[in-house]
């Protein structure tokens, strides 16, 4: 860009050609700063030489330094501003400032939300039973003898303590695969059996199925533990090194095992609080004693529902007390409400425990017309089904061949 001063005794002029390389743009173009007209294009080098080669009027100096005082402010402003004529604007000093390409970003606003102190936040509330606390000590008291079966036959005692580690870690999960449906008296003797047999992952491979099976009888389902127990320990051979899993997950995946075996397999074998190992007895006394937000229908819905709540520092010890407290005093029929110390908090107390639903087509089954909505619970068995017995003996069932016969009988009469 090339600027040309000019001065008058009657008007100044200030010229800009700006040259354009493009051919487009061939042309230049003048800006008078009077406002007026556009002068024709005018060769650069020819203005330039008739304006050296004039002579400067001494008056006009002042207004000559005028001129290059505003031709100065006039390059100082940014090219990309517009210079307009006749304006009279006052300059600021951002005006004469470049722009950063940081004051060409475009500012983040904060958005700020006025606090409405009418709506209340939500707080989620901790479920919990009113009376656990309570109950649970009169619980510890009652069981502060540990007399249960559970105590002196349950799987804690069941293993060999002078065997190997990994060793007693089988046969704390051999004695809980045969406990399922099984008294602890049976459970215990049939592992002390297997122990004089030799209960390591090695002998049971070895042995046969129908020895295996004399060994554990009369545990219940002996049939499929037999199988169960040549399944697991051939897979714990392969995989684990003869071990057991240290972790519920690989515990479950063991034929015969479930969530209630794999938690009491965590914290005897391992020494680890994994969850809380919830069979009959537990599943029975928690929901009898409404530690439960609502009532469940198996174990393994009453094992999420306390884990929910109950402090996890209890998680192992709640297993044994309730189950030795189930065992004597909670019995599943007809319970000793008289002796309980929580008779006046547990809302379960002094009821008739329900009995078990007769077979379809059984004499002791109810008129169909009749409503029977009376559930029971696994272990229960009906308190009268003796005395109806003796009251009403059942006749004899008559064969065939019988009643073909008092019918000839009849017939000849």
């Amino acid at each position: 860009m090339i600027q040309v001063r000019c001065s008058s005794s009657t008007r100044g002029y200030v010229v800009q050609c700006f040259a354009m390389t493009s051919p487009y743009f061939m042309q230049r173009s003048v800006i008078t700063r009077s406002g007026g007209q556009n002068a024709g294009c005018v060769p650069a080098d020819s203005l330039r030489s008739k304006l050296t080669n004039r002579s400067v009027d001494p008056v006009s100096s002042v207004a000559v330094k005028v001129e290059e005082e505003e031709a100065r402010i006039f390059e100082q402003r940014p090219s990309s501003a517009p210079f307009s004529t006749g304006s009279c604007h006052p300059k600021t000093e951002t005006d004469t400032l470049p722009l950063s390409s940081h004051s060409r970003r475009r500012k983040q606003l904060k958005v700020e939300y006025d606090k409405d102190e009418s709506v209340t936040p939500v707080k989620i509330e901790h479920w919990e039973s009113p009376d656990w606390k309570k109950q649970l000590e009169c619980i510890r008291e009652m069981r502060s003898s540990r007399d249960a079966p559970v105590d002196n036959m349950g799987a804690k005692t069941c293993y060999d303590t002078e065997a190997p580690a990994h060793v007693r870690r089988f046969q704390v999960l051999v004695s809980l695969m045969l406990s399922s449906q099984t008294k602890d008296q049976v459970t215990a003797a049939a592992m002390q059996k297997l122990r004089a047999h030799g209960c390591t992952v090695e002998n049971i491979l070895t042995t046969d199925d129908e020895a295996l099976g004399k060994l554990i009888y009369p545990v219940g389902f002996w049939r499929t533990k037999v199988k169960y127990l040549k399944l697991t320990s051939a897979m714990l051979q392969k995989e684990f090194g003869g071990d057991i899993p240290d972790s519920v997950e690989g515990l479950v995946r063991l034929p015969g095992v479930g969530p209630k075996m794999a938690h009491l397999a965590m914290d005897i074998a391992w020494d680890q609080v994994s969850g809380i190992g919830v069979d009959t007895h537990v599943h029975r006394i928690s929901n009898r004693l409404g530690w439960l937000k609502k009532p469940t229908k198996n174990p393994e819905e009453t094992r999420k529902a306390l884990e929910e709540w109950l402090p996890r520092e209890l998680w192992s010890e709640i297993n044994w007390l309730l189950v030795g407290f189930g065992q004597q005093v909670c019995l599943p029929v007809n319970p000793l409400c008289s002796v309980c110390l929580n008779q006046h908090s547990c809302p379960s107390a002094h009821k008739i425990s329900p009995t078990k639903r007769p077979k379809a087509g059984s004499p002791r089954s109810p008129n169909p017309t009749s409503s029977f909505t009376t559930k029971t619970e696994p272990e229960q068995e009906s308190p009268v089904k003796h005395e109806r017995t003796k009251r009403e003996p059942l006749p004899a069932p008559v064969s065939p061949t019988a009643q073909r016969r008092r019918l000839k009988s009849k017939v000849k009469h």
